[in-house]
């Protein structure tokens, strides 16, 4: 089934014609028929799967013509989600009249401000800075036809539910609205309840596979040893550009603070940094002038930063979707990368909860030249088969198989 069998626009469909797009993904073939149909919608889904088209889509259909008040609300977690989003909004809707506006914090008020006061159809915004412009009556929510809320689990971990709620009771009772999210836990299967009439869900599988382009490995280490096998990991690793992902932003400052003092060219990115502290470590990432990105898993999802050509994980994800989000930072478009996971005892079960996640075993190295300390966890691979790698040499039952500054050469990025 194609785009045009849908019910879309013609200009919208015009749009979807210059991006380039071709066929509906699952989530889109199935949820903008019932968005068009007035159904309220819980789209189950991961970042990647096309939800911002399968929402997008029917919204700028149905709006039609430009107005001066926001008749559609998209709020998001996070001001690079919002970015990305309202840039997809114009790029649907180039052909037709209707104005879109983001709206987050770290910036200040005035271009905001111009932009409402002009008059906008569609608003695009994180929660704070959207309810203090409704605050501070430079915007009301009082015509919203269309209410979407977009990675709601993403917004309850940032501790956003309060103003989600807040953000409700301003817009109409009688209204669309349509919710996604990866998961569905307690506190917004409770939202779903209070917010949403009779809603119909759409559940698109959970990503489970990484990217055949893309080396694991895993290195088992002693807890007091992580800081220093990083270090020696990024020595040793001829990278272009590298994510490290911790588990807390507490984490993510110490780490990054190290690899400063380490003559490491660093930029940390979390939830707690301010929005243009945000966005200049992002485009310094982008740009090359920082080739480490120390980062939480608020860049593991929705980030557009390419030729990311390593990911080291120095703290194992919880959950085992965040593994795959995590990694897909390298090996796009059909490029190789590489990943590495620092796994100290505690860590076991999560690591083997990604491995049947994903289903395959990651193979356990362990860096030549490194000065371990003994940890249990060397005695869980003695027994298993020589792993297989690019190149690098083999050590005490375990596999190095990064390439290195220091014999070996750099072996090419497709």
């Amino acid at each position: 089934m194609s785009f045009s069998s849908l019910g879309l626009s013609d200009n919208i469909l015009k749009g979807i014609r210059a991006m380039g797009y071709e066929d509906p993904t699952p989530i889109q073939l199935r949820g903008i028929p019932l968005f068009l149909e007035g159904r309220d919608l819980i789209g189950s889904a991961q970042t990647g799967t096309g939800k911002t088209a399968a929402f997008g889509l029917p919204i700028l259909t149905k709006l039609d013509k430009p107005q001066k008040n926001p008749r559609a609300l998209i709020v998001e977690p996070t001001r690079e989600l919002a970015s990305q989003v309202e840039t997809a909004f114009r790029d649907f809707s180039r052909y037709s009249d209707l104005r879109t506006t983001v709206i987050y914090g770290g910036v200040k008020y005035g271009k905001q401000n111009d932009e409402l006061e002009r008059g906008t159809d569609i608003i695009v915004a994180t929660p704070g800075r959207l309810l203090d412009h409704v605050s501070q009556k430079n915007l009301t929510l009082k015509n919203i036809e269309y209410l979407v809320l977009d990675e709601a689990d993403r917004m309850l971990d940032m501790g956003f539910m309060p103003d989600v709620k807040r953000i409700i009771q301003h817009c109409p009772e009688k209204r669309h609205t349509s919710l996604f999210s990866a998961t569905i836990p307690p506190v917004i299967e409770t939202i779903i309840q209070w917010a949403m009439t009779d809603p119909e869900t759409v559940e698109i599988g959970m990503r489970r596979s990484v990217a055949e382009t893309v080396s694991h490995a895993v290195y088992p280490v002693a807890f007091d040893q992580k800081n220093d096998l990083v270090l020696a990991l990024l020595d040793k690793v001829d990278y272009d550009s590298v994510i490290v992902f911790c588990r807390t932003k507490m984490g993510a400052d110490r780490l990054g603070s190290l690899l400063k003092r380490e003559n490491h060219s660093v930029a940390i990115l979390h939830s707690d940094r301010t929005q243009s502290e945000r966005e200049r470590s992002l485009e310094g990432f982008r740009d090359g002038k920082y080739k480490v990105l120390v980062a939480t898993d608020i860049a593991s999802r929705g980030l557009d930063v390419a030729n990311v050509s390593h990911v080291v994980n120095f703290d194992v994800p919880q959950h085992p979707e965040d593994y795959v989000h995590r990694i897909g930072r390298t090996g796009r478009a059909a490029a190789s990368g590489d990943a590495f996971t620092m796994m100290i005892a505690e860590d076991r079960q999560h690591m083997e909860a990604i491995e049947r996640f994903i289903g395959k075993k990651i193979n356990r190295e362990k860096m030549e030249g490194f000065d371990y300390k003994y940890t249990s966890l060397f005695d869980d691979g003695k027994h298993a088969s020589p792993p297989r790698f690019r190149g690098g040499s083999v050590g005490r039952g375990y596999s190095f198989g990064m390439s290195s500054r220091k014999g070996g050469g750099r072996r090419k990025r497709r």
